[in-house]
């Protein structure tokens, strides 16, 4: 879910309109239905956003695996490691949003192994009781999250992410953007998270 609002994001962002969104059935159904997808994009401009996670040991790696020839309109974007980690990238917003110390944000999130935890660890030590109890799991819970963790992220991508200010310090997203604007020029973009 959080995946979606950022590829929504993304593509208002970079001056597009969405169509349909597929590949909501986790990422290896992704996986397996890539050809599709970019065959599809012979005809007509697609994203397919993912996490990296540990399925590769880069991008580049992954994205020759998934698509080792992408069809001119596929802009196919991996998130380094997760998409929690082009959020972080964005300090100040995510600062006051979590009333957290902007110091306290990682300042190359794309080299955290696992962005999603970081970003839980930051919640954890915000100042507003709220954001604890919604985004950290109960410590019996055996979550990674807690259980407004997806609500909490999707506002903050909504209404306080910067992706701009964030690709200064993500070079993924800064490649995502610069790929969707391209997209943007050739028509319409439908978007794969």
């Amino acid at each position: 879910m959080v995946d979606e609002v950022v590829a929504r994001r993304l593509v208002a962002h970079a001056g597009g309109q969405i169509g349909a969104i597929y590949g909501k059935n986790g990422k290896s159904a992704l996986r397996n239905r890539i050809n599709g997808y970019n065959n599809a994009a012979r005809y007509a401009a697609w994203l397919v956003l993912v996490d990296l996670d540990e399925d590769a040991q880069c991008a580049p790696l992954m994205r020759d695996m998934w698509v080792p020839d992408p069809a001119p309109n596929l802009c196919f974007r991996i998130a380094v490691r997760e998409v929690e980690a082009w959020l972080m990238a964005d300090a100040q917003s995510l600062a006051r949003y979590l009333a957290v110390k902007q110091g306290g944000i990682p300042r190359d999130p794309e080299q955290l192994s696992r962005p999603k935890d970081a970003m839980v660890n930051l919640a954890r030590a915000s100042r507003h009781k709220s954001i604890v109890n919604d985004m950290v799991p109960g410590e019996r819970s055996g979550r990674r999250v807690g259980r407004a963790y997806s609500s909490r992220m999707m506002e903050y991508i909504e209404r306080y992410w910067r992706p701009d200010v964030a690709a200064e310090r993500a070079d993924s997203l800064s490649q995502a953007i610069h790929c969707l604007r391209m997209l943007v020029q050739a028509g319409a973009v439908r978007a794969k998270a």
